[in-house]
């Protein structure tokens, strides 16, 4: 997986270049959280429950299943999201969905169960440039240096491009008489 803070990163950069009229400022926040959420399911490991287990790590909170159950809550929850309910929902759906989805771009672990309850297949794929974080205090190592290191070619650099390149855009429109 790539570190926590690194999904956040994707609603961040999409919601600079969208912009506060498009996408408010709350919405990207709760996106941010959204895109961490589905590593919650750490949680499972002290519960005593198994990696390829169903609710084990990427397994149920990182299926499309789990992204449109938030997505739905979005959409109950968008007036304090200062948005529209399809609005708050896309937007959730698709932070949610970027967590498994980068996921599987690293080259490591079981793979994500994106298709969970209809299938409980683990999948990559089939392009795998992420390295995978060591979980808990390994972050903390060498392996962890190099994983940052491979996250910020693979997912900031480009994250950032989008941000500014929309941040740009939206100046040079807003800049035109």
């Amino acid at each position: 997986m790539p570190t926590i803070f690194t999904h956040a990163v994707v609603p961040l950069a999409v919601g600079i270049a969208c912009g506060q009229r498009l996408v408010p400022r709350r919405l990207v926040a709760a996106g941010m959280l959204a895109a961490m959420l589905p590593d919650a399911d750490v949680v499972a490991f002290k519960l005593g429950i198994a990696y390829a287990d169903d609710f084990g790590h990427r397994g149920a909170s990182h299926s499309l299943f789990f992204a449109g159950v938030v997505a739905m809550l979005g959409a109950w929850l968008h007036r304090p999201l200062q948005t529209r309910p399809w609005i708050a929902a896309a937007w959730l759906f698709a932070c949610v969905a970027s967590h498994p989805l980068l996921d599987a771009l690293t080259n490591g672990g079981l793979g994500v169960a994106l298709w969970w309850p209809w299938s409980d297949a683990r999948l990559f794929a089939p392009w795998r440039p992420i390295a995978v974080s060591p979980i808990g205090a390994g972050f903390f190592s060498a392996r962890g240096l190099a994983v940052m290191a491979s996250e910020l070619r693979w997912i900031w650099l480009p994250c950032a491009s989008i941000a500014a390149a929309g941040l740009a855009m939206r100046r040079a429109v807003s800049s035109r008489p």
